[in-house]
């Protein structure tokens, strides 16, 4: 077996509980993400996926269990120094997140006034190169009102890139996006990949597209991790949950409905004696 230096893996999950509350959303997951790899971590809607990224950025902390960035565990960072370790970090955020009263130039460029002393020039240089990456170079000038959904989820994706950093996080990426720019998108994942030696990681649902591009897929559903391996290994897996989530079958081991918590029961007790 190889192995991996530690200096390589970007983000590792190691027994890791997540949720909220006395809620747990997720227990038992371990993944890594290493330099120079696309990851997709992969389950339905309501599956805990975006709970994942919340705690690669320290929104919040497991339960147990521990979650590490660049070799540290970030339920032990907290100030400077976590602001330090976002720095190193990317993050498309799956409603694009933009400042609507800035145009699509200053939106880009927002991350390089905040966190770097380079010349407007070189703003300039480098806005300019990311908005061509993702085909919206002459888009420079508009508004956020003045362009489509899709063309706002590019945006997002440039500046979500511009500090070309170590960690990549994208949630939900290809959301929103036209048969060609949903293509587009997952090669431009693939190369600036490639490109910058950092590690991306996407939080989706979107099987083709994503089984493409990445080195390595985490399925989770009810609680828990249900598969991990390569997406050559996963397409050829019989395991009810995988093919029923890759088949996108509507009856099977995953449940459509949103599992019943002790929050909800006690919300529910509570409206029956309001109603009493």
């Amino acid at each position: 077996m190889t192995t991996v230096p530690s200096s390589d893996i970007i983000l590792q999950f190691s027994d890791v509980a997540l949720g909220y509350g006395d809620f747990t959303v997720l227990s038992g997951i371990s993944i890594e993400a290493r330099k120079g790899q696309v990851v997709a971590l992969m389950g339905g809607s309501g599956s805990g996926k975006t709970t994942l990224l919340r705690a690669a950025t320290a929104q919040i902390i497991a339960q147990r269990g521990r979650v590490s960035a660049f070799g540290k565990d970030i339920s032990q960072v907290s100030g400077e120094a976590l602001r330090q370790l976002r720095q190193r970090m990317g993050v498309l955020f799956q409603q694009g997140a933009l400042f609507t009263d800035l145009n699509v130039f200053e939106n880009v460029a927002f991350p390089l006034r905040e966190h770097t002393r380079i010349s407007e020039a070189q703003i300039q240089e480098r806005v300019l190169e990311k908005l061509d990456a993702v085909g919206l170079k002459a888009a420079a000038h508009l508004r956020i009102s003045e362009i489509s959904g899709g063309m706002a989820r590019r945006v997002a994706l440039a500046r979500a890139i511009v500090l070309e950093p170590e960690l990549i996080l994208y949630d939900e990426p290809f959301a929103g996006l036209d048969p060609i720019s949903l293509g587009i998108t997952a090669r431009l994942i693939r190369s600036l990949t490639d490109k910058l030696g950092c590690a991306s990681v996407l939080i989706t649902h979107d099987v083709k597209e994503s089984f493409a591009i990445a080195d390595q897929v985490y399925m989770v559903g009810q609680g828990k991790m249900i598969a991990a391996g390569t997406p050559a290994s996963l397409s050829e897996t019989q395991d009810p949950f995988v093919r029923q989530f890759l088949d996108g079958q509507p009856d099977g081991p995953i449940a459509f409905h949103y599992p019943v918590t002790p929050a909800f029961s006690q919300w529910l007790e509570n409206r029956k004696g309001r109603r009493s």
